[in-house]
This record gives structure tokens, sequence and C-alpha cells, in this order.
């Protein structure tokens, strides 16, 4: 066999964990049967090699099968004693991998998925022996999960590294030296350009490495820096049960998919998380229960295409036909069929506590079929709030940013959304001074927040970005200074037509998860309605309507009803009435 072959078929082995040893054995046999053979006939140890080979090959014909390794291979495996970590590579141990209880302290940046990324990353860690600590001064590693999506949040964080470079140099011989990783996006974008332009960074790990991270730090601790950006097509962490990293909260953040296919040409997304896989749906209503169990009062399922879900782990359902998309909307890719979409996922998250919230984010105008509209319609604890990325109110410039759609099909849906749930509050991303916008697109997209009146907005100057198919195929030709004029008039816009379209729920009372104490002031406490909306009101002595004729006082995670009395384009205000259910709260509301 030629050794070329000899490597080849060994990779091929190596993708099996239980078949390890086998290449192992096929490795030195490619060397023993690579040799060129000698005029002068074989020598003793050839001879001996002959004989071993012929005992190998006779043990592998009655040894097992390539399908009792399969079987073997679904077996579940019994789990080592805490810390759990990895099977180590050759050139490291498994204490080297053991965080022996250094400290970590992590700082996330972005988005609702950084956030959730976070908790995985800070599960992997801790399972590894790894403490958390909330002090910066009394860390031993310092993590950044990182934001790509524009270019300030990458200079948010060059500005942070300068400050941790400081600390570094500080740090007393004493003590073991600070390690400082940067994860996520940036990490996935710049790869070794962080680490040439900024050599206090130990390790990079892009949104796909999370389970390296042991590794990476065990290599670190050698002095040198370490990296892992490969891109999967499979990794969901599915396996990984999110630490939460405030004990209190009343909330959290479950992600279901992880890429994204759509390939808008403004987006850095699939290049910076790859490409879309969604996580089978037994894992992620697993994960919902156990947040159930532990008294959280609402799940936002994540993705960043998080509707067009599906979920292909289950054969069975992998001839199903595809859902149809949204009226008068199109892909930038084939059609996909099969699998458990995100009608049927939202159906049973729903369906495991009838007092949890539902939410999702961030969602694509394609994907929302009629069944998916009924379904948040039909049930009480799936909120009634929609995020609808418009990105801009003129056709001409969502062909250029490859949308899929055009202002009349997106319009359209928003008056069927409405049909279809009375009452919704939606919510929009907006573009400003994308490549070729001229003032009458950009005033299109001002009639857009005004015809539409928003209940919420992000709004953005546009931020080239490499990768893209615009930095490639567009050319960045808007005055910053423009820009940044066009932002600030979408920004009044929109809220001018949010207060309007908030000024509708005075008078009107509301269901509200309450979270906390005002941060403005110690006499109010705040949550959220339905519609996402922050709402104020005062902490004060109510009644209960669970238990006629008790007074109480408001706890995060309660559910109250608050009635409306004054309303901006960001917060309602009101008085609270009663301690309630979500439940007994259909009555009222």
């Amino acid at each position: 066999m030629h050794p070329l072959q000899c490597v080849l078929q060994a990779q091929r082995c190596l993708r099996w964990g239980p078949l390890t040893s086998v290449s192992w054995l096929l490795l030195r046999t490619c060397r023993a049967h690579s040799g060129v053979r000698s005029s002068a006939g074989p020598s003793p140890e050839r001879r001996q090699e002959d004989g071993v080979w012929k005992d190998f090959s006779s043990r592998l014909a009655t040894g097992p099968t390539f399908q009792h390794f399969l079987r073997s291979a679904s077996v579940p495996q019994e789990k080592p004693s805490t810390p759990d970590v990895e099977d180590p590579p050759p050139y490291l141990t498994v204490d080297d991998l053991l965080g022996r209880q250094r400290k970590v302290y992590l700082e996330t940046y972005g988005c609702q998925m950084n956030v959730n990324d976070t908790e995985i990353a800070w599960s992997i860690l801790q399972k590894s022996g790894y403490l958390r600590t909330s002090n910066l001064q009394e860390a031993d590693v310092v993590l950044l999960v990182t934001c790509s999506i524009r270019e300030k949040a990458e200079q948010t964080i060059w500005n942070r590294l300068h400050q941790l470079k400081s600390l570094k140099s500080k740090r007393l011989r004493s003590r073991v030296p600070l390690r400082i990783g940067i994860l996520g996006c940036m990490a996935e974008r710049l790869k070794e350009e962080i680490l040439n332009r900024e050599k206090t960074v130990d390790i990079l790990a892009g949104p796909d490495a999370y389970r390296d991270l042991p590794r990476l730090l065990a290599v670190a601790e050698s002095g040198q820096q370490a990296a892992n950006v490969l891109l999967s097509m499979d990794e969901t962490y599915a396996d990984v049960l999110p630490v939460q990293m405030s004990p209190s909260a009343t909330s959290a953040f479950v992600s279901i998919m992880r890429g994204c296919d759509n390939m808008c040409s403004y987006c850095i997304v699939p290049f910076t998380r790859g490409r879309e896989r969604s996580r089978p749906v037994a894992s992620i209503l697993e994960e919902v229960r156990k947040l159930s169990e532990q008294g959280l009062k609402e799940v936002t399922l994540l993705g960043q295409n998080v509707n067009s879900f599906r979920d292909t782990s289950e054969v069975q359902f992998n001839n199903a036909v595809s859902t149809n998309l949204s009226r008068g909307f199109s892909t930038n890719y084939k059609a996909k069929q099969g699998g458990l979409r995100f009608a049927y996922l939202l159906d049973q998250v729903s369906r495991i506590d009838p007092e949890m919230r539902i939410r999702f984010t961030s969602p694509h105008p394609k994907d929302f079929p009629d069944e998916v509209l009924q379904l948040i319609h039909e049930r009480d604890n799936i909120c009634k709030q929609i995020h609808l990325p418009a990105q801009s109110g003129s056709s001409r410039v969502l062909e250029a940013m490859r949308r899929g759609y055009s202002r009349e099909a997106y319009v359209e849906l928003i008056h069927h959304i409405r049909e279809s749930i009375p009452g919704v509050s939606l919510s929009s991303d907006f573009i400003a001074g994308f490549c070729g916008e001229t003032e009458e697109d950009h005033l299109q997209t001002v009639s857009l927040l005004q015809e539409v009146q928003y209940n919420m907005g992000f709004l953005f100057a546009y931020s080239m970005r490499q990768k893209t198919r615009a930095y490639h195929r567009l050319k960045d030709d808007i005055p910053e200074e423009v820009k940044l004029r066009r932002l600030e008039e979408l920004i009044t816009v929109f809220r001018e037509e949010a207060t309007k379209a908030n000024k509708t729920f005075v008078g009107c009372t509301q269901l509200v998860l309450v979270e906390g104490l005002s941060k403005r002031s110690a006499t109010d406490l705040y949550g959220r309605n339905d519609g996402n909306l922050k709402v104020i009101f005062p902490d004060v002595a109510m009644e209960d309507v669970t238990n006629p004729g008790l007074r109480v006082q408001a706890q995060p995670g309660d559910y109250v009803l608050v009635k409306i009395t004054s309303a901006s384009s960001q917060t309602l205000k009101g008085h609270v009435l009663c301690r309630t259910t979500l439940k007994d709260s259909a009555a009222y509301c």
C-alpha cells in the first residue's frame, strides 16, 4: 500500500472514536509495507513483521465487524466524576486540562446569542474545574465574548484589550500569569490578525470552538498563543447545558440553531458563525423543562434566523414537505426539504409550562407561514410580539441587500400579521446609508417607519464588513456624515411614531413580568409586558388574585396587572392592580 493511501485510510478511521486503536495499528502496518523490496530477500526483521501481519490479519478476520463499532459508539458511556474533561491530545495530560480552581472573568459584548455563548463557554469551563469570579482583579483568566457586526463593536474590544494589557503587565510574579482570550465572532473574523496585533492575547476561540477552551488554556499555560477558529457544519452544543450568569434571573435564552444561510450582502454573520444548523427538538425541550423546574418564567428561543429552524436529526421526518415562505418572499438558496420546522418546535415548547412566556428572536420576514402566526394567536403564553427586520424601506436598496422581498411584500406581511394577531407589538431593524442609497431611498425608509409605527426599533449606520458580498461587489459610497445625518432622522421619526403606537396602551391593563427594582427609582419596580416594552410601576402592597384577602409585595418572577397611565417611545408607566398568574390574567387583559 502506498504511504499516502495509508494516511488517507487512517484519517478516515480517525473520524470514528472507537476505531482510533485500529488506525494506530494501520499506520504501523503502512510503515512496514511501504518500504522498497530488497533483491537479497526478506531480512529477519521483515520476516518477523510478516508474521505479525499474518497474526493481525487472522485476528482481524475473527474480530468485531464495522457494525460492532457503530453499535458501540451509540452506547452511553459512564460519565467520569467532576471535574469532567475530554480525552487530552497526545501532547497534553488529563491534569493539564483541569482548571485547578483558577478563576475566570467573563465579559459579553453584542447580541443575545453572545449572552448564550457566554453561558455555554462557562458551562464547559466549570466542568473542567475552573471557578468564576465577578472581580476582574482576582481573575486568572479573562475571556471576552465578542461581536463583529460593525466596526464600532470591534473597536470597543481593541480599547478593552489596551486596558487589560496594563492589568496583565502589573500582575504580581507570585501569582499565576494572567491569561486573556478573545471568543466569538471577532476571533472568527480576524483570526491571526488579533494575535499578531495584540501580543497580550493568549487564546482565540471561534463560536464553534468553545469545547476546546480547556485545551487552548492548557497550551497557553506553556507561554504559547493558541487558537481554534474552525467553523463546524454540525456543532450546536445540544449536549451542553448553559449555566445562567445571574442566579436571580427570571428569564433565559435558549439557542435552538446556529449560523445563517441567507447571505444578505451586508452581513458578516454567515462568515463568523457558519452555515445554518438546528439543534434536535428533544434537547431543546429538555433544556426548557429544566428552566421551568428552576422557576424561570420566560424563555427566548434564539437563532440568527430563528424561524427557519429545521431539525433533521429524526430520519422519519426527513421526507416532510418544506414550510411555505411568506407571500412575495424568496431565498438566496435552494428550498430545503424535510425536518421538523419552527411551528412544531414552538408548539411543543409552549406546552411545557403554561405559566412560562415564550419569545423568539431574531426571525427573517420570509419565514412566517400562517401556521406560525396562528399558533402565536392561539397560545396565551407565546408573546404577541414579533421582531420583523426591514433594514430599508426602498425596494431598490432591499434588492441590493439581497433581502428577498420588496417593500410592497413586506408591508403586505405587516398587514397580514396584524390581522392574524390582533394587538401584536412589532419591532424592526434598519440600516442607514447602505451602498448606493439615495435621498429618495432614505425618504422611503422614513415613510415606512411612519406607515408601520413600530413599538420598538434598532437603527444603525451602515458599516462595511470584509468578506461580505457588499465588500466585494458594491461601493461604500455614502459619506460618514451623511450616514449619521440619515440615522438621526430615522431615530427621530421612529421615536415619534413609537410614542404614538405606545400611547394606545394608556388606559389599558397590561400583564407584566416583574424583573426587579427600577434603576432610576428605589420606590419603583419594573418589568416587561407581552410586547416586550418596559413597564414601570410603584413598589406597593397589592392583592394576590390566587389568595383573596392577602396583600403582598411583588417579587422578581411574579406576574402583576398594571393599568397604564402614560407612555413614551421606550417605556410605559402605570399603577399596579394585583398579583396574578398568566392563566388568570386572561380575564382582565
